[in-house]
């Protein structure tokens, strides 16, 4: 029997494309019938507290919260998304509502993705709260890309340390040396343990009045943080994988969530590695705050930053004005954007 001819390129993708329109046929033919114009009341302004598919839940201004349909010609929208909803007049099914119009973001946080390329996060976000702890294991390379990511978006980060309960001795001295050199360059720090409640009051105070998203590597204690913080919310806790170390995925869509104080808090989806291949590495420069008195003064313009002559940035770090480990992650990072664009392209191209 001979051998099947391996499909080309071209037919792998015709055959995607196919597959892609027959499970859209599927979700359309399953999914609620639209509402008719006639039968929705006026516009109202809301906020997406979370999306679902083609549905999302939705506050109104009064304070109702509502699952409503999307309109068609919506292009984007995420939780947080300041938005213009109709409700049916008559309430007769779990679609209480259609989402008409988006207003336009004042901040957003995104997260790139080797499969479907740059997904944002959540809107309207006033601070970045960026979590690690001693388990998984701390690191200051995790930080140091949320703060770059951070910078790129113009939101402010605030840097908390949870589970201070759990440091040793031995990792003591080092931890805060890590924390108090991201102080020295205007980062704010906090230190909290979600399991005895230090610091916890803290950072409750930090989210008065502000739309606040967590970010960080699983494990690290976002939504035990969170349910210290806010009670109520009763998140799903997941304990950290004893085979592998890492974290488990306990939260899989951002959803918003208010403070009594009138802060709110939107709990976005764990991510272990928050790529950054989507950057030039001009801009990752740009995104270390002690880096920018420097650049642009190299005497190459196209400088690494490494051993090039002239180097602003290398003769700044050997003299001692940036430290050793943000030089350090920051070529990292670097060195990391070719790899990640270069898998990226290749699993375009395979699936």
């Amino acid at each position: 029997m001979s051998k099947k001819k391996p499909l080309s390129q071209g037919q792998r993708r015709r055959m995607r494309a196919n597959q892609e329109k027959r499970l859209q046929r599927r979700a359309d033919e399953n999914q609620a019938p639209e509402l008719q114009d006639s039968s929705l009341g006026p516009e109202l302004l809301g906020t997406v507290i979370s999306r679902f598919g083609q549905h999302a839940d939705v506050e109104t201004e009064a304070g109702e919260l509502v699952r409503c349909n999307i309109r068609r010609n919506i292009q984007s929208l995420v939780t947080g998304d300041k938005v213009i909803a109709r409700l049916a007049l008559e309430q007769s099914s779990t679609i209480a509502g259609v989402i008409e119009a988006v207003h336009p973001r004042h901040s957003s946080l995104s997260r790139p993705d080797l499969y479907d390329g740059i997904k944002i996060i959540a809107a309207n976000i006033d601070q970045i709260l960026i979590v690690s702890s001693v388990v998984p294991s701390f690191t200051t390379q995790i930080i140091d890309r949320y703060l770059v990511a951070a910078e790129d978006t113009g939101i402010s980060p605030v840097i908390i340390l949870n589970k201070v309960d759990l440091i040793t001795d031995e990792e003591a001295a080092s931890i805060d040396a890590a924390l108090a050199r991201y102080q020295a360059i205007g980062y704010s720090v906090y230190r909290v343990s979600s399991k005895t409640g230090e610091g916890v009051e803290q950072i409750q105070g930090l989210l008065n009045d502000k739309v606040s998203v967590f970010v960080g590597q699983s494990g690290v204690g976002k939504s035990s943080l969170i349910n210290a913080l806010m009670p109520d919310a009763e998140l799903i806790i997941g304990d950290v994988s004893e085979n592998s170390g890492l974290g488990q995925h306990t939260t899989t869509t951002a959803k918003l969530l208010h403070f009594p104080s009138g802060g709110d808090l939107i709990d976005s989806p764990g991510v272990r590695e928050f790529a950054l291949w989507h950057l030039p590495a001009e801009r990752v420069g740009w995104c270390f705050v002690e880096f920018r008195d420097y650049l642009g003064t190299c005497k190459f313009r196209d400088c690494k930053h490494k051993t090039d002559p002239g180097c602003a940035i290398t003769q700044a770090f050997n003299a001692g004005e940036i430290s050793e480990d943000r030089y350090n992650n920051y070529h990292r990072i670097i060195d990391s954007l070719d790899e990640q664009r270069h898998a990226r392209h290749f699993r375009s191209e395979d699936d």
